[in-house]
């Protein structure tokens, strides 16, 4: 039996440690350390993987800002950044946040019967 992915990297061939664990928030981030060889090889492997289109969006823009001259940053791979800062720089936090009601279903209601 022959394999049709004879092109998609191994997983252990990837320029990002634990590729597949990264949220697709911090991905964004990561690539930036990648020239286009790294970005072709992650690019071929989520699209025989996972072919999810928000990381293929992220993967194809970088690489063509990459390949418009754009040099890969430096950096550590394992880096993420700190949990609770957001892309857009926003304050919301579990400390900030509204507190939940409850649903509609369960709100109290008079105990009298109706009727």
């Amino acid at each position: 039996m022959t394999d049709d992915r004879t092109n998609e990297p191994d997983h252990d061939d990837l320029p990002l440690p634990d590729y597949d664990h990264l949220p697709v928030g911090t991905l964004a981030h990561r690539v930036r350390q990648l020239d286009a060889d790294g970005l072709e090889k992650i690019l071929a492997y989520e699209r025989a993987h996972g072919n999810r289109m928000p990381v293929l969006t992220v993967l194809e823009q970088r690489l063509e800002e990459v390949r418009q001259g754009a040099t890969p940053s430096g950096g550590d791979p394992d880096a993420a950044p700190p949990q609770g800062e957001t892309r857009h720089g926003s304050k919301a936090s579990p400390q900030t946040a509204a507190e939940p009601s409850p649903p509609d279903r369960f709100q109290q209601t008079s105990s009298q019967p109706r009727g």
